[in-house]
């Protein structure tokens, strides 16, 4: 796609109408910087999909423009597509701040990639290509080295903030105000903001209040062994864990890989403190329950994560006690609330006492900006155009709504979709007529955009309606069936209890098989054909299920 070059544009890949793989980028005449590559988490019906990344088509196109890969801060939604990307195009450089940078090298040397050009920044760097001026501003998130990012060409200051929250008594460090405002008394054209909380009022509750919470739950529980339950990536959560552990002389065992990862570069960056708390499973269960802690994945009822296994009992080092504390320090993701309720009904059924966060216990806090939290960062900033990013449409929808509240004039806020393209020219915005792709790429195992609509509609028809196998044996010469066809299912019936209809499908399938033999014709591809043809209507109309037919013909000469 050839775009006109002393424009600036700004294209969108992913994040728009969704909360999760972000990515998009600005480009300038012969320069493209990307912004973020993210993945999302596939939703109930993309049976046996891993990971949904963006298209990376355009980028491919445009390959030798690429100067950069910026990354805003280090969650999976901004940073787990990157293995992908870089199996695909050629990004001659990545500059993350130091947390993300050492999750996305674990990321890569899990995959054994090897990518020499990984390079940390802090609110101090400031990036100069040719054509684009870029430069960092902290940002509060619930992981460290959260960044907003500035980039400037000639036609003027593109702002995106990434996820971000203002918490004035933060675990970690502020939010720098006085540099945003700075930006923002320069002249910011257009504002990328953070919507995933645009629907809630007021201001997000501090970190702090949660530490209280937790705080109250060991005082009041000293005596009881502890299990926590949180996101692996909310590192000030696990900080401050950490802190309420060391003060009541607590160890903590840890279960769950990515929880392990994201402590062990935590405590590597010193941003977790206390390692020596840290013990095995089996020093765990040999100490008294007043001094241990569990810190566990799980939080969202995830089948195989650890905090699932214990309570299903399975897990092979811990076994749930009658007077064990579980506290899940999370807000249920969309479409995981009854996975989550499962879990916790089978805790309670084994006589556990559970906390979760509600409004009279604060045990969790989004990393996200409510409405008057986004007012902020626009009064900051002052731009000119506002385009809500990182949420679904009403989310976007509302987040315009509250740009037009701040005096952003309604014609200069844009409710985008992937693909779109805002056009820059001398500090004016417009959405360009053009798009590129912005469709879903899935990765299935290490098959990257391999998994069609096709594919994905045969596998929900198999968990829905099964597979039907019809087995023929024919002499192609003689042109004759030599023997009655075979008919197996999986999913579909129990053979040995459904005989009538089996044999119903054999009869009918010799029947088709015999008339199309005697077209001299007829190529056993052209037999199989005729079998789906007409062996699913008459399925159907039995059944009323429609299970995928495959038929396997062997040619055998006598």
């Amino acid at each position: 796609m050839k775009i006109e070059q002393s424009e600036t544009k700004i294209i969108v890949l992913g994040g728009l109408g969704e909360v999760g793989k972000n990515m998009y980028c600005l480009m300038h005449e012969d320069e493209i910087v990307i912004i973020d590559a993210g993945i999302s988490f596939p939703e109930g019906d993309l049976l046996g999909v891993d990971y949904v990344l963006p298209d990376f088509t355009f980028l491919k196109q445009n390959e030798s423009k690429i100067k950069a890969l910026l990354i805003t801060h280090g969650h999976e939604d901004h940073i787990g597509g990157i293995p992908f990307l870089l199996q695909t195009v050629n990004i001659p450089a990545i500059y993350a701040p130091n947390q993300a940078k050492e999750l996305i090298a674990l990321k890569l040397q899990d995959r054994n990639i090897r990518y020499d050009n990984l390079y940390t920044y802090d609110d101090k760097t400031v990036l100069k290509f040719k054509n684009i001026v870029v430069e960092f501003f902290r940002t509060t998130h619930s992981i460290p080295d959260s960044h907003g990012i500035a980039l400037t060409t000639k036609n003027g200051t593109v702002v995106t903030t990434g996820d971000f929250k203002f918490d004035l008594t933060p675990i970690g460090p502020m939010a720098d105000l006085h540099k945003i405002a700075e930006i923002g008394k320069k002249g910011v054209d257009l504002l990328i903001s953070d919507s995933t909380n645009a629907l809630n009022e007021g201001m997000s509750i501090s970190e702090s209040k949660v530490d209280g919470a937790l705080s109250d739950i060991f005082d009041k529980y000293n005596n009881n062994r502890i299990i926590i339950a949180t996101f692996a990536s909310n590192i000030y959560r696990l900080k401050h864990i950490f802190e309420t552990c060391y003060k009541h002389k607590r160890k903590i065992c840890i279960f769950g890989r990515s929880m392990e990862n994201n402590i062990q570069i935590s405590i590597n960056g010193g941003y977790i403190n206390h390692k020596e708390l840290l013990i095995s499973p089996e020093e765990a269960n040999n100490l008294k329950p007043s001094e241990v802690t569990l810190l566990c994945t799980g939080s969202q009822g995830e089948p195989l994560a650890a905090l699932s296994r214990i309570a299903e009992g399975t897990h092979k080092q811990i076994k749930i006690r009658p007077d064990d504390i579980v506290i899940f320090s999370s807000s249920a993701i969309p479409g995981n609330a009854l996975s989550i309720s499962r879990t916790i009904n089978k805790l309670y059924l084994k006589g556990v006492k559970v906390f979760t966060n509600t409004l009279l216990s604060d045990l969790h806090t989004s990393g996200h900006a409510n409405i008057e939290e986004l007012k902020l960062m626009i009064r900051l900033l002052m731009p000119k155009y506002l385009m809500p990013f990182h949420g679904d449409y009403r989310m976007l929808k509302n987040h315009a709504n509250i740009g037009i509240e701040c005096d952003i004039p309604k014609e200069n806020t844009f409710v985008l979709e992937n693909g779109n393209i805002l056009t820059l020219k001398n500090h004016i915005i417009t959405k360009s007529k053009e798009r590129v792709s912005g469709d879903d790429v899935y990765v299935d195992g290490n098959r990257i955009g391999e998994i069609g609509s096709a594919v994905l509609r045969d596998r929900k028809i198999m968990a829905n309606d099964g597979i039907l196998v019809i087995i023929a044996n024919i002499d192609m010469k003689k042109r004759e069936l030599l023997i009655k066809p075979n008919v197996t299912t999986r999913g579909f019936i129990l053979v040995n209890e459904n005989e009538e209809l089996i044999k119903k499908i054999e009869d009918t399938s010799t029947t088709i098989i015999q008339n199309e033999l005697k077209n001299t014709n007829d190529s056993t591809n052209e037999i199989k054909s005729k079998i789906i043809g007409e062996i699913i209507p008459f399925i159907e109309n039995l059944t009323g299920r429609r299970p995928i037919i495959l038929p396997i013909i062997t040619e055998i000469t006598k």
